[in-house]
């Protein structure tokens, strides 16, 4: 959002005050000259807080392009402390204005000479050329053409080639460059990277949630919908080394370093069972279970093949039996030094925080397989009617070991009695052999009807016949072990320790892939491979969400990574097009293209971003019309769904405003941690530029109304208008919504999305802004530039000094702004409007105690929010640095409106106070005042039924009904009964000049939905949208859309 503000400052409900410094040029041979290259020498500066309003960027101005700069780096402490220092590229409000007759000719000479010296440092440092880029100088900055009145002035800097990549965040090469096989080295996309603090060991993914298994005995779970964080489950006492979810989601199972085995219930997470052996087994690496006879069977590192049935009443023991491993003394760990001393059993902490078991199994010491293989029992599968050897319905069971075979076995429910007559429940017999001993180690298992697929050590996939018994072939796929296969979608799935995963062609490959026919050379065959870890892939798991297919990988570099690998869609595709993937993958789309309005190379960019608007709105039911008022400024967007109440008079029509330019990204440095016009997924949000401001909201906006034509629900007519200067002060915006009234016709409401809210938990409605005036103030000197220690004297009129002494008139020492009537007007805080500001000081220093006493936070909202202020931003002066005395000595001021102030007797009066003092100076100097920059400012009624509706729908959205484990995110109480909390109600201290113009231009109320959370970073480096925050305002915009 770009907000109009100094520097292009957006609205902040949480920040402080914010200091601008101008840091001197560095000299040319200093070691901070050498390291900043790229940027030679001024920068700003800017302390802020943490909690508020990210400041924003970016009109490109003149000096901008001269100085240089990079975008606002700022940290996400959740204290409110000031102490960083962060870097930003801004928007330049005063340079943008148009060019007057009477202009102040000294500010182009400030142009002009530090244009002069950017150039002679450049060359001085010999960076490589591009293209040379014609910029606009400060007299004619702002309309991108002449006024036919006056001559153009064109500065023509040359830029230099500083730009790296920095798609740092997966660092991944685009090639895997493991084999030189021919197999294509096409990636599919990624749609998220979870990142966990140990390595991810196992994986499973159920219909909602995706578990990982961690090297710290953790299972971690994920939401499959929104990517959050659900639970840390801490499962085991070390490392997991497998997870078995069964088909029909009832149990979870998980094997570790350790001879326990737990059953969790994959919905409530609750520990069900706890299993251990009367036997020391060690690890336990795999783990299967037969939902036909309900039991359990585990591979150990003795060779064995355990199992126990989950309803077997005799097999249920007591928390503190004396058998359980915890108890019993080990042989070899256990026994005791020469003296009759042992060490104890190490503790940690984290053990205590491994749930009690509902129920605890001891598996009989007959139901064991000894020495099933001759090697650790690394992987097992159930399959039914692999083999004619058994029936078609009939369950066998599935190993691979350590000692290179893989086994099949029949199982059965009744075993070998004992002695006493005791019979064991369950028994398993070999039915074959597959492999030679001593081959590599069979590390992973996949099944595809009758044929079998295996993994091991050295990269290798065999295919084996299970009918014939026969090894039909030996795939090379990676250069590391394939610890994990998968077969699914008609494709075998496989990932190594190379880091590298594959998709296989097999031999059901076009039967199952909606019956398209192959020809049966491609069976068999790497279809893809790509570098999809830096570490070792040591999981996988498959999974269909939301009519997506995705192949999820985790590896010992702690990330889990979600990959959409759809092919032919299953379904028709109006059928799928209005999924939660088609809102990401349009977003991902849209935030590729670098609509940066501030900067005339990326014109072209933003030209292609609108079209690529129309054409989804188009696609979606929108009629379209791309509105300008000339070839100089982006375009507006307009587009308007038709709504099916009859008759037209009753249809109510709803404007959505919002805009499609960004800010620039800075890829000069390690800022970002990937490319930030390349969405990128992890850990449950969204990165990439624009993705937060303003592009998530609009596509958000977009797919809600989609959803109400799908399902014919929309009545009302819903016209959107996204435009492309916002970012830049919303250059010809007006002008061209005034052309274009009668093509837009009546409105009843207006809404936008442009905001955050105060936190990053409490849902919020904005309903106030400030308004905003920017202004130039110079003075200017018939002299050249002068010699202090030459001209210098009493007699000589200085412009610096003169500019200085003036702006002193303009506040006192205690920030009171000296303007006559200044204060006059501005309403009174009500006692609805004080109940609010309490409201949101508790809740803050609920959230943060060390903020400060709740009166003093109520007094800093207040000050930021509902009182004006003036601020003088910077100064320039012409000539070198050196004792000279500037001819021209500029300012630039803004000043902060609230309701009540009328902008333009304000200028009035800004104008009339600086003339009437300057002319006390009795000076022969000339003083020049220009208004740059205004808006208006915005206060709303939270009581009228836009602020209703948007109430509601967000009580429906984000209220405990809506919420589940998925969500995570509940709002809490604020004092008042029920069970669902209402938004916070705040306001703004930035200013967005569309929304009050467009309030009065179609006389309609409007109302204002943060989207976002404080810590988006919008306008920053690794900007960011919470994926949960996306879906929920598709579903707000919804109910709104619907109800009004």
């Amino acid at each position: 959002m770009e907000e109009v503000g100094a520097f292009g400052e957006e609205s902040s409900p949480g920040a402080t005050l914010h200091v601008q410094m101008q840091q001197s040029p560095q000299p040319q041979n200093s070691p901070e000259s050498d390291a900043k290259t790229a940027r030679p020498n001024l920068s700003s500066f800017v302390w802020r807080t943490y909690g508020g309003r990210s400041n924003s960027t970016p009109i490109l101005t003149t000096k901008d392009t001269i100085e240089g700069g990079g975008d606002v780096a700022r940290g996400t402490s959740e204290k409110m402390a000031v102490g960083v220092a962060v870097l930003r590229e801004s928007f330049d409000p005063w340079s943008h204005r148009e060019r007057k007759e009477d202009g102040c000719k000294g500010c182009t000479k400030i142009t002009r000479a530090a244009t002069a010296l950017y150039v002679q440092q450049q060359e001085r440092l010999k960076l490589p050329l591009v293209p040379s880029v014609a910029l606009p100088t400060a007299a004619n900055a702002g309309s991108g053409r002449a006024s036919p009145t006056t001559t153009t002035n064109t500065t023509t800097i040359t830029s230099y080639d500083t730009t790296t990549s920095a798609d740092t965040m997966a660092a991944l090469p685009l090639r895997s460059r493991e084999l030189d096989d021919g197999c294509p080295d096409a990636a599919p996309d990624q749609q998220q990277q979870l990142k966990h603090n140990g390595s991810v060991l196992a994986l499973a993914v159920s219909d909602r949630y995706i578990f990982a298994g961690t090297s710290n005995g953790e299972i971690a779970v994920w939401s499959l919908g929104t990517y959050q964080l659900v639970q840390t489950i801490q499962a085991h006492k070390r490392s997991v080394l497998c997870l078995f979810l069964t088909d029909d989601y009832k149990y979870l199972f998980s094997s570790a370093c350790e001879p326990t085995i737990n059953v969790w219930c994959p919905k409530t997470f609750a520990r069900l069972y706890e299993i251990y052996s009367t036997y020391d087994v060690g690890d336990v690496f795999s783990v299967v279970y037969s939902a036909q006879r309900e039991t359990v069977y585990i591979g150990t590192q003795t060779q064995d093949i355990q199992w126990v049935n989950l309803k077997d009443p005799s097999r249920r023991v007591t928390h503190d039996a004396d058998s359980h491993p915890d108890k019993r003394q080990h042989r070899f760990f256990d026994s005791r030094a020469v003296g009759g001393t042992s060490t104890p059993r190490r503790t940690e902490d984290h053990y205590s925080l491994i749930p009690q078991a509902q129920t605890v199994l001891e598996i009989d010491s007959g139901a064991v397989q000894q020495y099933a293989h001759f090697g650790w029992i690394f992987c097992m599968k159930i399959a039914k009617g692999t083999t004619v050897l058994v029936d078609p319905e009939e369950e066998v069971l599935i190993s691979g070991g350590g000692d290179g075979t893989i086994k099949l076995w029949k199982l059965s429910d009744e075993g070998p009695q004992y002695d006493d007559g005791e019979t064991i429940t369950g028994n398993i017999e070999e039915l074959m052999v597959l492999g030679e001993d001593d081959s590599p180690s069979v590390m992973s298992l996949a099944i595809d009807g009758s044929f079998l697929y295996a993994g091991k050590l050295g990269g290798v996939i065999e295919l084996w016949d299970l009918d014939t018994k026969q090894r039909l072939r030996s795939i090379r796929a990676h250069e590391g072990n394939v610890n994990t296969l998968g077969m699914k979608f008609g494709l075998l799935w496989s990932a190594g320790t190379g880091g590298s995963a594959s998709k296989h062609s097999t031999v059901h490959f076009g039967r199952d892939a909606n019956n398209l026919a192959h020809n049966v050379s491609q069976r068999y065959n790497c279809l893809s491979r790509w570098k999809a870890h830096n570490g070792k892939i040591l999981s996988s798991a498959l999974a269909t969400y939301q009519k997506d297919q995705l192949f999820i990988t985790g590896a010992n570099d702690n990330y889990v990574r979600v990959w959409r690998v759809n092919g032919m869609p299953t379904k028709m595709e109006e059928d799928v097009r209005y999924s939660e993937d088609m809102l990401i993958t349009s977003l991902r789309e849209f935030v590729s293209y670098k609509t940066v309005s501030a900067r005339p190379e990326f014109t072209e960019d933003c030209r292609k971003g609108a079209t690529f608007l129309g054409t989804l709105f188009k696609r979606l039911g929108a009629q379209i019309e791309m509105l300008s008022t000339d070839g100089f400024h982006n375009p507006v967007v307009y587009a308007k769904f038709s709504g099916k109440l009859q008759p037209l008079e009753k249809r109510k029509r709803i404007l959505f405003y919002g805009h499609y330019d960004v800010v620039p990204a800075d890829l000069k440095g390690d800022n970002w941690q990937h490319d930030p016009f390349k969405l990128v997924g992890q850990d449950g949000y969204l990165y990439g530029r624009g993705v937060s401001d303003n592009k998530g909201p609009i596509i958000a906006a977009l797919y809600a109304v989609a959803d109400l034509l799908q399902a014919k629900l929309l009545d009302s007519d819903i016209i959107f208008l996204i435009e492309g200067e916002e970012e830049s002060g919303s250059r010809g915006f007006q002008d061209t919504i005034r052309k274009n009234k009668d093509l837009i016709g009546h409105i009843d409401y207006v809404l936008l999305a442009n905001s955050y809210w105060l936190d990053d938990e409490v849902p919020c409605l904005t309903y106030g802004l400030r308004g905003v005036l920017h202004a130039t103030i110079c003075v200017d000197s018939k002299h050249p530039d002068l010699h202090s220690g030459v001209d210098g004297s009493n007699m000589l009129s200085e412009p610096l000094t003169e500019l200085t002494l003036l702006l002193s008139k303009l506040k006192d020492h205690k920030n009171h702004v000296k303007l006559p009537g200044f204060y006059d007007g501005i309403l009174p805080v009500t006692e609805e409007e004080e109940l609010r500001y309490d409201d949101i000081a508790s809740i803050l220093l609920r959230r943060n105690p060390a903020i400060s006493p709740i009166d003093a936070l109520k007094r800093s909202l207040m000050a930021r929010w509902r009182e004006p202020n003036l601020t003088i931003h910077r100064y320039n002066v012409s000539g070198p640095d050196g004792s000279l005395i500037s001819s021209h000595a500029t300012a630039n001021v803004s000043i902060r409106l609230v309701p009540g102030q009328e902008v333009e007797d304000v200028i009035k009066s800004l104008q009339t106070f600086l003339k009437s003092e300057y002319a006390a100076f009795e000076s022969e100097n000339t003083l020049t005042i220009s208004i740059d920059n205004k808006a208006e400012p915005w206060l709303g009624v939270p009581g009228n039924y836009i602020f209703k509706t948007l109430e509601e729908a967000v009580m429906k959205a984000w209220g405990p009904a809506a919420d589940d484990k998925d969500n995570v995110v509940a709002i809490p109480a604020n004092g008042v009964h029920g069970k669902t909390r209402k938004p916070l109600y705040i306001r703004e201290g930035g200013s967005i000049p569309p929304i009050r113009f467009l309030e009065k231009e179609f006389n309609a109320p409007a109302a204002h939905l943060p989207c976002g959370q404080a810590s988006d970073a919008a306008h920053l480096h690794n900007e960011r949208l919470r994926v949960l925050n996306l879906l929920k305002s598709r579903e707000i915009f919804k109910t709104v859309f619907q109800k009004l």
